[in-house]
């Protein structure tokens, strides 16, 4: 049987945030993990990816010489590729006072990470790092994109938050 496709979102760092979405947009899991250097990541990658089976789509923001090394992955194991810079998903993601400045985005970023866990039915974090939160903001922003899903989930607490306000 095989399994059903997945969008992975990584936050690329040595710092990585990750976050795996079904196909109807639904967050299925998500994680932070740390590499030591490039070296140990790319020994890890195979087994990191394996966390989502069937992956259709990579999204990834950060480092361009680390999404290299992602993406190189993703597409032998039939994945497309979406990057996803700070300034596009943003704009979709986020209201206009969110994104004055890097800490703020952040911080908006945490909020709307908080409020797609309780709406997907995740569990719920002891802690939330900035990389994980935006792994879990870009993942939504990458289903939008990919069309996946039409709107954003009903329950995430602001009316400017729809597709349409891109």
């Amino acid at each position: 049987m095989q399994a059903q496709p997945t969008l992975l979102a990584v936050d690329l760092g040595l710092r990585t945030g990750l976050a795996v979405y079904g196909r109807d947009g639904r967050l299925v899991r998500y994680r932070s993990t740390h590499f030591p250097n490039i070296g140990a990541l790319k020994k890890a990658l195979p087994s990191v990816m394996d966390e989502a089976p069937g992956i259709a789509w990579l999204v990834c923001e950060g480092d361009r010489h680390l999404a290299t090394i992602w993406s190189r992955l993703a597409e032998k194991r039939g994945a497309r590729v979406l990057w996803a810079s700070p300034e596009r998903w943003r704009a979709t993601m986020l209201a206009p006072a969110e994104r004055t400045d890097g800490a703020h985005a952040k911080a908006a970023a945490e909020r709307l990470a908080r409020e797609v866990i309780a709406v997907s039915g995740a569990k719920r974090p002891t802690s939330l790092t900035h990389d994980v939160a935006e792994a879990i903001v870009i993942g939504l922003w990458g289903a939008l994109e990919v069309g996946w899903i039409s709107e954003l989930p009903a329950g995430l607490g602001r009316e400017a938050r729809r597709v349409g306000a891109r």
